[in-house]
């Protein structure tokens, strides 16, 4: 009887329960046990997986790998789809494999290369990747001078950190006074320049700032899915247009995002994301990670999730083509079941605890497959 697989995420977003989902009703009926781990008890993940911990804090990248080597053994990973510490965890990737664990991650060198935008911009420029104009500033006089310089082209100056994910720390700057306009309705992006200058100018250390012209959308990201061998296996992208969203196979997206996943070894699932700068779309993030939207490929037809652990496992997928493209949607929320409010803080092994409230069936005893009958889309 083929044996369960068992998949490990580790401190990941909320929106990779619909990434667990998608491993149980995976095509093959194969059976999956996840395990997830977080430092929030009250993250929908822990109540989504099979078994769950709660992870120490404090600990350094070394030490994290340390801790994730030994759950790895301990739990008998097959497959560990790392977030947290990602940079640290591939770097250890043979002594990963010594334990029987397959890392669904790019190795070292793409990480790092991604891990900061302004290293990013400059490699993939180097191959021919379109990408916006932007500026380095670490200082009150230098993010002057760049404001000055892109709204003389016309452009509306932006700010975020040179190193970060999920949109934190983006600002757009505007001339406007501070009022009790930005006071009204929900907070927004807009900060006023003079603000942003007494804040830098008041601070104890420099800021690591990468400053470029506010593009426009659509935003379009494409998920990749690329194997060991350098070669893409699919490559599908997700619009953004405000609340509508939908899917494109359209090449302006697609060829710089296989260029890029394919040129720097972008392994396993990775996603790249561009917008508009005039009339040409330029490269505006990649993610060297799963994106949280990777589940709204399943409108197409796809279950991305279960062939990247398939790829991982070096059962290749083969090169995948969605059999149709999902109409245009938005996205909604939903509620999603937590665990009970007594899982203690530390190593608190929590098996089947979604069951207990109701989100998913226990798992069978065997290796028999299973499914989620309580799971969304």
């Amino acid at each position: 009887m083929i044996s369960r697989v068992r998949v490990w995420l580790n401190r990941t977003y909320a929106e990779n329960v619909f990434f667990m989902d998608q491993l149980r009703r995976n095509p093959g009926d194969r059976a999956v046990e996840i395990h997830a781990t977080h430092g929030d008890p009250d993250s929908p993940v822990l109540a989504a997986a099979d078994t769950a911990e709660l992870e120490p804090e404090g600990l350094s990248p070394a030490a994290y790998v340390e801790y994730a080597l030994a759950q790895c053994e301990r739990r008998g990973i097959d497959v560990f789809v790392p977030r947290l510490h990602q940079a640290a965890i591939v770097a250890h990737r043979a002594e990963f494999e010594a334990v029987g664990t397959a890392l669904l991650a790019p190795p070292p060198e793409a990480v790092a290369v991604f891990h900061d935008k302004v290293i990013a911009y400059e490699a993939v420029q180097a191959i021919g990747v379109p990408v916006p104009p932007w500026w380095r500033v670490r200082s009150a006089d230098e993010l002057v001078a760049v404001v000055d310089e892109l709204e003389a082209r016309g452009y509306r100056a932006c700010f975020k950190p040179a190193s970060g994910a999920g949109g934190v720390g983006f600002r757009v700057i505007t001339r406007a006074p501070f009022s009790l306009t930005q006071l009204s309705g929900f907070p927004s992006p807009y900060v006023p320049l003079g603000l942003v200058l007494d804040a830098l100018r008041e601070a104890d250390d420099p800021v690591d700032w990468l400053v470029m012209p506010r593009l426009e959308q659509p935003e379009v990201s494409v998920d990749c899915l690329t194997g060991t061998d350098n070669r893409i296996r699919l490559a599908v992208g997700r619009t953004k247009n405000g609340r509508r969203r939908g899917f494109t196979l359209h090449e302006q997206w697609l060829e710089p995002a296989r260029r890029i996943a394919e040129g720097f070894g972008l392994h396993h699932l990775s996603n790249i994301q561009f917008r508009m700068l005039g009339e040409r779309p330029v490269l505006m993030d990649v993610n060297t990670r799963p994106a949280g939207g990777l589940h709204q490929l399943s409108l197409c037809g796809l279950n991305v999730p279960w062939a990247a652990v398939r790829l991982a496992l070096g059962e290749d997928p083969g090169e995948m083509t969605p059999p149709f493209l999902g109409q245009d949607y938005t996205v909604v929320s939903g509620p999603r079941p937590l665990l009970p409010v007594t899982l203690p803080q530390q190593h608190a092994d929590v098996p089947t605890a979604a069951t207990a409230l109701g989100a998913v069936p226990a798992p069978a005893p065997s290796v028999e497959p299973r499914t989620a009958t309580g799971a969304r889309t």
